[in-house]
């Protein structure tokens, strides 16, 4: 009776902003409709995107809007990345290119555990226009070419995200040195395989990476001869192998600049020359250089670049992804094309409460203000939680107000419609922890959860472009129209590319299948690159058809609907078949049970001889520590992890948000092994678009594996 009286009470408290909301949508509606043209986007997010070019269900799939021919240029006659670069310059010369923000000081902060953080104190961003790079670009590709680099002969860079790689890279495509790049958290061993295999005689990298990872694998490079470290501060030669000469960028732009360097001929790129080879993350397994060149890089950002639109010289894009990842490479290299300028920045110092930015500090987003942004799922997963966690500690009355907002702002998303008073009232500050102004998102790298996207639809106020690829195809080979206000899906096939679907028997897919054709994806077009480097045995999932078109076996499977939209609802890697012989999607489990509130990243696992699903999980420390304070559990972090107790609660929620997502009953993990320690990949057991590393995740927890199935 009481319970009754109060929610009775609470909805006469709150019949006025019912009422409020109700008048505001309907006096604002029509006006906000023509104003807007709602209706020409709903119209739009509705059209037809590709067709079949076969009349077939298994495709080739290809946009209508370049629907007779494959793009392959931007714009006619820059057909390789030093024009292109060129243009850009002609074009912009005095605006701002790349920025990077000034570090003031640092200090220790010292945490009640006595482990100790480092915080900065961080300035303005300092800029570079267009001119001032390309003297820069000019100055150091000839310094390269004076150190003995030689055109088409592979010079690595082994590099964080900064200025200095989009120089250093401009710089080579300018020669003609065929870039080989390297993820900076790769392992010493990765760096030595691939430093090798690739045989390069100069390396770029800085000078804390220089001092921590690639001084100890030095002496097995036997082809190595020049390290050039792109800080200005001097490091000492001491304890480096006999004949191997240390550099300072400055000192390489300063041989550059001198008369007999800057008059020396440039060998000019081709269109089918080698511009990257660009080493995966090697999550299966020893990393895969994937050979591109100019054709095929002018090719995919042709095609990336027509979904996103107006893109100009009014955009700002923050980069904090590795750039030897090929999404945000390419990224970058579209946004110097069109005229945006582009801020630099890390995943430690990207918002106010990144982990390095001093309390009351502004970090890098709030001083950037960035109009783009492109973000892997698992970043925007711990955006919406930690967002959301903070809707949990506000009052009563804010917390309903926020609540009842995101719920009707949902809703009018799901049309196709926006609510401009719960944008000006609820979720201005929201997006102020991005600057306030961005206005695109481009997710990549893994599924992004319908719940997540939704969120950033609404409490960021912008579109999420999802996006489907790999480095095989340059990176995306379908991106998402920004009127397409779906989710789950990515889109349809870029203008430069096209979609068919294999059917695979084994796992159940095939073209026929209803309501819709599903099967192996299959990318074709002038964006698919020319196999791995020195790995002729690998190369079978690559082959040329009767037309001379390339084409890739994702070894994704896809399902294609009437509009011409692709879903990937699959993957054969992770696809196990279970002793009493059904077969469980990993990553379907997976990306399901990251809904969880007490999960922050999930790895489902499964023996073919056993008859369920086991996962690890990091849960969420600030959801499990209060679960446990509530069922009177105590201890360190690492002892709460371990307690039976918040093992079976965890099971509980997994069981809980698995049924009301349908999940059948054998997808269901059994049990649960909680991480203390979060997977990053720093760890060794995520890549830096933090995929999983299933082998490194199973090695790691083979002892709980073991227990977890009975053998000990």
């Amino acid at each position: 009776m009481v319970a009754q009286a109060v929610s009775t009470l609470q909805l006469i408290l709150l019949f006025p902003v019912y009422l409020l909301i109700w008048l505001y949508s309907t006096i604002s509606f029509l006006p906000w409709y023509f104003i807007t043209q709602a209706g020409q986007k709903k119209s739009q997010s509705k059209r037809t995107k590709a067709c079949s070019t076969s009349g077939f269900p298994d495709g080739p799939y290809r946009s209508v809007d370049h629907f007779d021919s494959l793009a392959t240029e931007d714009f006619p006659g820059i057909n390789t990345l030093d024009k292109l670069f060129k243009h850009a310059v002609q074009r912009f010369r005095d605006a701002h290119c790349l920025g990077t923000r000034e570090i003031l000081s640092e200090e220790n902060d010292i945490q009640p555990n006595g482990k100790v953080f480092k915080k900065l104190i961080m300035g303005e961003y300092k800029w570079l226009s267009y001119d001032e790079v390309d003297s820069i670009v000019s100055e150091f590709g000839s310094g390269l070419a004076a150190l003995g680099q030689q055109p088409k002969s592979t010079i690595a860079i082994f590099c964080e995200t900064r200025a200095e790689w989009m120089i250093t890279a401009q710089a080579c495509f300018r020669q003609n040195f065929p870039l080989v790049t390297f993820y900076a958290t790769l392992g010493e061993e990765a760096i030595a395989y691939g430093l090798n295999e690739t045989g390069v005689t100069h390396v770029v990298t800085s000078a804390e990476l220089l001092e921590t990872k690639l001084k100890h694998v030095l002496p097995q490079i036997t082809k190595l001869k020049h390290v050039i470290y792109v800080d200005q501060k001097k490091v000492t030669t001491e304890g480096y192998p006999a004949g191997l000469s240390l550099h300072s960028m400055q000192a390489v732009r300063d041989l550059g600049a001198q008369p007999e360097n800057t008059e020396r001929a440039i060998v000019k790129p081709q269109p089918s020359d080698l511009a990257v080879v660009m080493y995966t993350s090697g999550s299966t397994g020893r990393p895969k250089g994937v050979m591109i060149v100019h054709s095929n890089l002018i090719a995919g950002m042709t095609g990336q670049c027509e979904r996103i639109p107006e893109l100009g010289p009014e955009d700002t894009y923050i980069a904090y992804l590795p750039l030897a990842h090929v999404l945000e490479m390419t990224a970058e290299i579209s946004c110097v094309t069109h005229g945006c300028r582009i801020g630099y920045s890390s995943p430690q110092t990207l918002s106010d409460q990144s982990t390095k930015i001093k309390k009351g500090s502004k970090g890098d987003c709030s001083v950037l203000r960035p109009t783009l942004m492109a973000a892997v799922p698992e970043i925007m997963d711990r955006i919406n939680k930690n967002v959301m966690s903070k809707v949990q500690e506000m009052g009563y009355i804010q917390r309903t107000l926020f609540t009842l907002g995101y719920k009707y702002k949902l809703e009018q998303v799901k049309r196709g419609y926006d609510a401009p008073l719960c944008n000006y009232v609820l979720f201005r500050k929201v997006k102020k922890l991005l600057g306030g102004r961005v206005r695109m998102m481009l997710s990549g790298g893994a599924p992004l959860s319908s719940a997540t996207q939704r969120f950033m639809n609404v409490c960021f106020c912008c579109p999420v472009g999802q996006g489907y690829g790999l480095t095989e195809t340059c990176g995306a080979a379908t991106i998402t129209e920004v009127a397409d206000f779906s989710t789950g899906r990515v889109g349809a096939p870029l203008i430069c590319c096209e979609i068919r679907l294999r059917n695979w028997a084994e796992g159940g897919y095939t073209s026929k299948d209803e309501p819709n054709p599903r099967g192996e994806v299959l990318v074709g077009g002038p964006n698919v690159t020319q196999g791995y480097y020195c790995h002729e045995s690998n190369n079978q999932d690559f082959f040329v058809d009767e037309k001379g078109q390339r084409w890739f076996c994702t070894g994704d499977i896809g399902e294609i609907y009437p509009d011409g939209c692709l879903q990937i609802i699959d993957r054969k890697k992770d696809l196990v078949k279970l002793q009493a012989g059904e077969y469980v999607s990993l990553g379907k489990v997976e990306s399901a049970l990251k809904n969880c509130s007490l999960i922050d990243n999930i790895c489902a696992y499964a023996h073919g001889e056993q008859n369920y699903v086991i996962s690890f999980v990091v849960p969420n420390q600030k959801r499990l520590t209060e679960l446990a304070k509530e069922k009177g559990v105590e201890g360190k972090w690492e002892e709460i992890c371990t307690h039976p107790e918040m093992e079976r609660e965890v099971l509980a929620e997994i069981r809980e948000v698995a049924t009301k997502i349908k999940l059948q009953r054998f997808e269901i993990p059994v049990k649960v092994r909680l991480s203390p320690e979060p997977w990053t990949p720093e760890t060794g057991l995520v890549t830096d678009a933090f995929k999983l590393k299933r082998k490194e995740l199973r090695n790691h927890y083979l002892s709980d594996i073991e227990r977890m199935y009975g053998r000990k």
